[in-house]
């Protein structure tokens, strides 16, 4: 049964892997016959929408103090996101809505709505806001799930930017929109890891709300790396991510720096500029800034590793399952559901922030013979926009 899919995602433009994610999903959904309506906020930067009049108005919470109030009321659901919500049910007429990275700039208002006009609403969990109200399991760049159980922990820490203000917002937040409430609006939960699921378990969600589904790779790019021929490696690996403190970029370049293989960086971010003069002297270590879907798709097929040296409980990484349909094998740390994605004869975990056990780890890949056919064809069959679909149309039959 093909239905008729309202996707909701904060923003229509590639600002993140959420966005990138949902956006991608309203393609693949149209691409077989789904009709599609998409939700967001107004911004200047979001792509063209026959459904951008719907959307809801813009907010900020860097603004003065009329700004950050609107944005505040935004968070619980009051100021002109019902309406523009309800309206657009109301011409669209979803069967389901499915909803993707909704806090703040948009709110779980939209649930609740949604469920009032009978859709089936499914969410896709891209990262741990549900679990941690600071959204990022980490405290002093060390995992933490002491809010899993007790939300207040993130206003007595002020988790959320170290600030008093922010961190009491996200704790008012995490209290109207409990788990509770979320579950009574929500008919699934689609966790794109394992451990994604294992920790909204611990953190007392219903396990039969709980659908592990992993993420896919763009149609145009999956044609991409399946036309790229993986005989043809150079004597490099890459890292293609944001360059942030909660990545392990700065463990990875220290252990580059001792290496005397070519580390080739792709990605921007706050990072970026430090690390770049840290690292001005080492030339076996080339920045390559924010490249294209081309420009990600060449140095990946053309690599004979990639690392991914996260220090914290990443999700589905788009890094890594892009790196095995190119055929190259991934360095992972042992973090989140990177371990899930990788096998002996993909790739090798490490354990984070571990220095030597990383060195070991990118020694062991330069004198490995990978079998860079057969991982590229595993990949392909595992991430496939067709598997994905397949699996997703199970979780909105259910």
């Amino acid at each position: 049964m093909k239905h008729r899919v309202l996707i909701v995602n904060k923003f229509y433009y590639n600002r993140g892997g959420d966005c990138i994610a949902a956006i991608n999903l309203e393609n693949l959904l149209r691409a077989n016959g789904y009709e599609v309506a998409f939700f967001a906020m107004k911004y200047p930067e979001n792509f063209d929408s026959q459904y951008s009049t719907y959307f809801a108005s813009q907010v900020e919470f860097s603004g003065g103090v009329a700004s950050k109030i609107a944005a505040a009321k935004r968070i619980f659901g009051f100021g002109d996101i019902a309406d523009s919500f309800e309206k657009l049910l109301r011409d669209f007429r979803p069967d389901v809505v499915h909803l993707n990275n909704i806090h703040s700039y948009l709110s779980p208002i939209v649930a609740k709505i949604a469920k009032r006009h009978h859709c089936r609403v499914v969410w896709t969990m891209h990262d741990y806001k549900l679990l941690c109200p600071a959204y990022s399991c980490l405290r002093d760049n060390a995992s933490c799930e002491l809010c899993f159980h007790c939300k207040s922990r993130v206003l007595k820490l002020r988790c959320m930017k170290n600030s008093l203000a922010a961190s009491a917002l996200a704790y008012l937040e995490a209290l109207r929109w409990n788990r509770k409430v979320l579950e009574r609006y929500t008919d699934a939960f689609i966790c794109p890891s394992r451990f994604m699921a294992l920790k909204m378990t611990s953190g007392g969600f219903n396990p039969d709300k709980l659908k592990v589904l992993c993420n896919f790779v763009d149609p145009m790019k999956l044609d991409r790396f399946r036309n790229m021929p993986v005989a043809n490696r150079q004597p490099y690996y890459c890292y293609v991510g944001r360059l942030s403190q909660e990545k392990g970029v700065a463990t990875m370049l220290e252990v580059a720096s001792q290496l005397p293989y070519e580390l080739r960086v792709a990605g921007d971010g706050p990072l970026a500029a430090q690390l770049r003069s840290r690292y001005a002297h080492c030339a076996n270590i080339r920045f390559l800034g924010r490249l294209d879907a081309d420009g990600v798709s060449s140095l990946l097929g053309n690599a004979l590793c990639s690392v991914i040296p996260s220090e914290w409980y990443e999700n589905n990484p788009l890094g890594v399952i892009e790196s095995l349909c190119a055929g190259t094998p991934v360095i992972g740390a042992r973090n989140g559901g990177i371990p899930e994605l990788i096998n002996q004869k993909s790739g090798i975990i490490f354990t984070p922030k571990d220095v030597n056990d990383l060195k070991d780890a990118i020694t062991q890949a330069f004198s490995h013979d990978w079998n860079h056919s057969a991982i590229k064809a595993d990949a392909l069959r595992l991430f496939s926009p067709e598997q994905h679909l397949k699996q997703l149309s199970e979780v909105y039959n259910s």
